[in-house]
C-alpha cells in the first residue's frame, strides 16, 4: 500500500543528526532543559503510535472475525477519528508554531524541518485515504457483509501504512528537535 504514497523511506540527513551525538535519546529526561512542554510533545507522540497499532489491530480482529460487526464499527469510528484528528492538529501546530520556533533557535537544521513539513504534506494524503476507505467499510458493515470484508482489507493496509509512516517520521522529527530543544534551552 506505500507505494500509492512517496513515504520518506531514507534516514535523515547525517548532517541533522549533529546535535543528537551531543544529546542522545537515553539523556534527554534527565537534562535540565528537559521541561514539561517537551515531555506532553513526546507523549502525544507515543498516543499516536498507540492508536495507529490499535486501528490496525482492530481492523485484524474484524478481518480474523474476531470482532463483531457493529462492534468493529464503532471502535474504527472512535479510534479512527481520534487518530486523524489528532495527527491533523498536532502537525498543523508544528508546522505554523513549532517547527518556526526551532527554525529561529538554530536554522542550520532548516532542511532537517522541511523534509518533516514535506511528510507531513504526504500524511494529509494517507490520511484523507484512510477516513475515506474508514467511511465506506463502516457504511458496508451496514449494507453487505463481503463487501465491508473486502474494504477493510483495504484499511488494514492503510493502516499499516500509516504506523510505518508514524514509525519513521515520529523518531526523525523527535531526534531533530528535542536536542535543538535541550541544546538552545528552549520550551521552558
Amino acid at each position: 500500500m506505500t507505494q500509492e504514497f512517496d513515504i520518506r523511506t531514507q534516514d535523515m540527513p547525517a548532517t541533522m543528526r549533529v546535535l543528537l551525538d551531543e544529546y542522545p535519546r537515553d539523556s534527554w529526561e534527565a537534562h535540565p532543559g528537559f521541561r514539561e512542554k517537551t515531555r506532553h510533545w513526546l507523549g502525544a507522540h507515543e498516543m499516536f503510535r498507540r492508536l495507529g497499532e490499535l486501528v490496525r489491530r482492530e481492523t485484524e480482529l474484524y478481518l480474523e472475525k474476531s470482532r463483531a460487526s457493529d462492534d468493529f464499527a464503532g471502535r474504527l469510528s472512535y479510534y479512527g477519528n481520534a487518530l486523524v484528528a489528532n495527527l491533523h492538529g498536532h502537525h498543523t501546530w508544528e508546522d505554523k508554531n513549532y517547527f518556526p520556533e526551532l527554525s529561529a533557535a538554530d536554522p542550520r537544521f532548516d532542511r532537517g524541518l522541511e523534509i518533516l513539513e514535506k511528510d507531513h504534506q504526504e500524511l494529509d494524503h494517507v490520511l484523507d485515504s484512510f477516513t475515506r476507505t474508514a467511511n465506506r467499510a463502516i457504511k458496508l458493515i451496514h449494507l453487505d457483509e463481503n463487501q465491508a470484508h473486502e474494504e477493510t482489507g483495504r484499511l488494514h493496509g492503510l493502516a499499516g501504512t500509516i504506523e510505518t509512516f508514524l514509525d519513521r517520521h515520529l523518531a526523525d522529527e523527535e531526534e531533530l528537535a528535542v536536542p535543538i530543544i535541550l541544546h538552545h534551552r528552549l520550551r521552558g
